[in-house]
């Protein structure tokens, strides 16, 4: 039940609204007593346990800060973002084209041979 105030300083009372049951599961909650799924925090408790988080980071992988229920960052490995920065080389294309399933299909190479104009400047 809820309280109201009415401006004579009189209370009326009124029955809270029913609220609605969240059908998510709970995980089982951390040592730290929150409960979390393994690679997300919530802000408050990525604060609280940086070095936590930094060291999941390095060894499990990235690990996914929310603000208000949505994802706000992601910490990684300096390498992993490091390999991420890294511009793309022509020698990173031909690795990857050599270690695709498909790198033993044969194809033609056909050349099209367009006719040339002379252009004056």
């Amino acid at each position: 039940m809820t309280l109201k105030r009415e401006k004579n300083f009189n209370f009326q009372i009124f029955p809270q609204t029913a609220r609605k049951k969240s059908k998510m599961k709970m995980k089982k909650p951390t040592k730290s007593g929150h409960s979390r799924p393994g690679n997300r925090w919530r802000l408050q408790d990525a604060k609280a346990h940086l070095s936590e988080v930094v060291r999941q980071a390095q060894q499990r992988g990235p690990q996914r800060v929310t603000l208000h229920g949505r994802d706000a960052v992601v910490v990684v490995r300096a390498e992993e973002f490091d390999r991420m920065r890294r511009p793309i080389s022509g020698r990173d294309i031909v690795a990857a084209l050599a270690t695709s399933p498909l790198a033993g299909v044969n194809f033609e190479r056909m050349t099209v041979k367009s006719p040339v104009r002379d252009v004056s400047l």
